[in-house]
């Protein structure tokens, strides 16, 4: 969820491999629009504090959704908006404590020592990971069995999206080539810890020596499931039977499955690997294609930098994994096809420590961001929804083959469960049709046009799945403002969250950018600080569907935009169409979470476009339903119009900021426990704009947090470190009332 671009690597979603010609709205031309006349004024005065030692107190819907609790539980959204903040702090409402739980490089196993945060630390495959992002709960019995209803024992699962390199060693990363020991560190860093976590009292822990604590890291060996396994484009060196790989790489978003298992999605793995100047003329047509379709293009003389260089650490095969360039024979003797490993839904069981970690190729291959279930219903299939992040990609969906039995909810062989619903059905791409209505389309050799498609030539389903990228350029679904994390809200509707898109441009279009369509109908300028001209759609937005008759199956759908990021004070006729104020203006939505308790939907930010002014934060929103709103034009004067489909304009009864973060951080993943009073979510890479060249100045770090607020080592100087923060309310209310 990264937006930093780091040395020869693009940034989170910067990544623009799509060259089809889908559809756009074409009925827009040249305009220029500028905002934030009226936002250099106060940022608002609602009472806040700082997040200090373990445990310090914060200071001073539509009708489909559940209705709160009884009244002595709070009304939704009572909380006092929290300001707009550039302080290295959390701030929470009035009436509320933030605690951290865990940090980067806390232990996980009994006899690991205490993490000292001087980059001296190694052994992070017994340590909490790094960039912590997508989580789930997972309730425990007191006897250790999986109960869902327990609020007082639990597991998390933490998905390290990528690292934080800068603070992980001594003096910074060494060039390359790396050293094999800042090599196994950063390998190790990555990937899903499996936490367990108790409550004494009102107070949360995480148990250091608990059996079930587990890390899953960029090394573990993992099991292909479904069409892929054992296909030819998933043979290497390691499996020539195309079984097996090692690792799941840049786990973003989250799922949790009804059966109570955790999926976790590899997202920007693509430059991980990588591949020599003149491969090109090693492999064929079609191979280079697919390559260049997610962002592993070569020339002659220039070759795809990897984002880490861990192919330069050395001979052994652990190290030269990371080449994914023809150097043998077969694709048996290297690792050409090393690459096609990643990019999958991967299922963990947290319950059990011992089980095998499988790769679900049925979903499809892309930059997933997270995955999310419709409401399971006993007799029908199950609804998967899920996101490509990066600019101009799609929106999927995956309904399973078998139709949904009740009591697999607690069947014993919770993996055996996953093969049974993930290794089976039909993988569908969605086109957004400017009057509110969609289509999802299939992706397979059954149609025509997929098996018809002059831009590639599809082997077999298999290979539709590991490109399915093309076979979504194929069927022309709609590209879309980077689809990020999903959501489904109690009503049954979907919520996309789409960040932004710096490739909308109005009037004519080169390369990969695009006009503006009725589901991503906003172009503007925006200017960051002073003078730095943001353009495209850089504020992003959060679209929503739902299903023809509510059926996890259907193939069409209504939909409309929910909320629009903006800034107070932006234009209301271009930019503002969601009504937003001080107390709930936000930028680049990204993690969208459900929260059933409640109700509430929760929007986290991961933000460049609006830092000048605040850090990045979290909004509770009540959801509506797809219509409460109508039509919306957006008129660009004598340059045309474009019509869109928006909700109801957002007030302070149905949006408000909860929370803000640290200094360059984002807010990302979040799990409550089932009685809503605690609310975990993530703290990610808190200090990230520091330059490289200042290690030895902690003066110059951008961040200090946690450190600074009393947890771990350093104090007002520590190493910044992304962590997973507890927020309760202090009467003992659900979060958010």
């Amino acid at each position: 969820m990264n937006d930093r671009v780091e040395p020869a690597f693009l940034g989170h979603g910067e990544e623009d491999s799509n060259p089809s010609s889908n559809p756009t709205f074409d009925s827009v031309v040249q305009a220029r629009l500028s905002r934030r006349s009226l936002l250099r004024g106060g940022v608002g005065t609602a009472a806040t504090a700082l997040l200090g030692g373990l445990s310090l107190a914060a200071c001073g819907g539509g009708d489909d959704e559940p209705a709160p609790a009884a009244a002595s539980t709070g009304t939704l959204l009572g909380f006092a908006a929290v300001a707009k903040s550039l302080d290295d702090r959390i701030t929470v409402p009035a009436g509320y404590t933030a605690s951290v739980l865990l940090a980067l490089g806390d232990p996980l196993a009994a006899g690991v020592s205490a993490f000292r945060n001087d980059g001296t630390d190694s052994g992070y495959d017994r340590r909490v990971g790094d960039d912590h992002d997508g989580m789930e709960y997972f309730g425990l019995s007191t006897t250790g069995t999986p109960d869902p209803a327990s609020s007082a024992r639990a597991l998390l699962g933490i998905n390290h999206e990528y690292i934080n390199q800068l603070f992980l060693h001594p003096n910074g990363p060494s060039p390359n080539p790396r050293p094999a020991g800042e090599t196994d560190i950063e390998v190790d860093a990555h990937g899903v810890s499996i936490v367990e976590i108790a409550r004494s009292g009102s107070t949360y822990a995480y148990v250091q020596n608990s059996t079930f604590n587990r890390r899953i890291t960029a090394a573990t060996e993992i099991q292909f499931s479904g069409p892929l396994r054992g296909h030819p484009l998933l043979i290497t060196k390691f499996s020539p039977d195309a079984t097996r790989t090692r690792g799941t790489v840049n786990n973003c978003g989250t799922g949790k499955t009804p059966w109570g298992t955790l999926l976790t999605g590899e997202e920007n793995w693509t430059g991980y690997y990588f591949r020599a100047a003149g491969d090109q003329a090693l492999r064929t047509a079609k191979a280079n294609t697919a390559l260049a379709r997610y962002g592993r293009n070569v020339t002659a003389t220039a070759a795809a930098a990897s984002r880490y260089g861990w192919e330069t650490a050395g001979a052994a095969d652990k190290y030269a994994r990371w080449n994914t360039s023809v150097t043998g024979a077969t694709p048996a003797d290297d690792y050409r096809h090393e690459i096609n490993g990643q990019g999958y839904i991967t299922e963990i069981d947290p319950y059990d420590p011992a089980s095998v970690v499988r790769k679900r190729t049925a979903l499809g291959r892309m930059a997933h961001e997270n995955a999310a279930f419709g409401k399971p219903v006993a007799g029908k299939p199950l609804a998967v929804y899920l996101g490509d992040d990066a600019r101009n990609e799609y929106i999927y969906k995956f309904v399973s083959t078998d139709n949904w039995v009740a009591a697999d909810a607690t069947a014993p062989n919770r993996m055996a469960t996953g093969d049974k619903y993930l290794d089976r059905g039909k993988l569908f791409a969605a086109k957004f049709n400017a009057d509110g209505t969609g289509q999802w389309i299939e992706l397979s050799m059954a149609n025509p046009t997929v098996a018809g498609f002059a831009g590639y030539a599809f082997a077999d389903d298999g290979d539709v799945l590991m490109h399915a990228r093309l076979a979504a350029d194929a069927v022309g679904a709609t590209r879309m403002d980077r689809p990020e994390w999903c959501a489904v809200a109690g009503s049954g509707e979907v919520y996309f969250t789409l960040t932004n898109n710096s490739n909308r441009r109005l009037g004519t279009v080169t390369g990969s950018q695009l006009n503006p369509d009725a589901a991503n109908p906003r172009v503007y300028t925006d200017i960051r600080g002073a003078s730095t001209v943001q353009s495209g759609n850089p504020n992003g937005h959060v679209i929503r569907l739902r299903e023809n008759g509510g059926e996890p199956a259907a193939t069409a759908f209504a939909w409309d935009i929910y909320l629009f990021g903006a800034e107070a004070g932006s234009p209301t006729n271009v930019i503002n169409l969601s009504g937003l104020t001080s107390d709930n203006d936000l930028s680049s939505p990204d993690g969208l979470v459900y929260t059933p308790s409640t109700g509430l939907l929760w929007v986290q930010t991961d933000d460049g476009a609006y830092t000048d002014v605040t850090n990045c934060m979290m909004l509770a929103a009540v959801p509506g339903t797809v219509g409460d709103g109508g039509p919306v034009t957006i008129d660009y004067g004598a340059s045309g119009t474009v019509t869109t489909r928006a909700g109801r304009k957002q007030t302070a009864t149905t949006l408000k900021r909860f929370l803000v973060g640290p200094v360059d951080q984002e807010i990302t993943g979040l799990a409550e426990t089932p009685d809503g009073k605690a609310l975990f979510l993530n703290v990610q890479h808190p200090g990230e704009e520091t330059p490289f060249s200042v290690i030895g100045d902690p003066g110059k770090y951008t961040s200090h947090w946690p450190g600074n607020a009393g947890y771990g080592p350093g104090g007002a100087n520590a190493r910044p470190r992304s962590a997973t923060v507890v927020v309760v309310k202090n009467d003992g209310g659900r979060v958010g009332t």
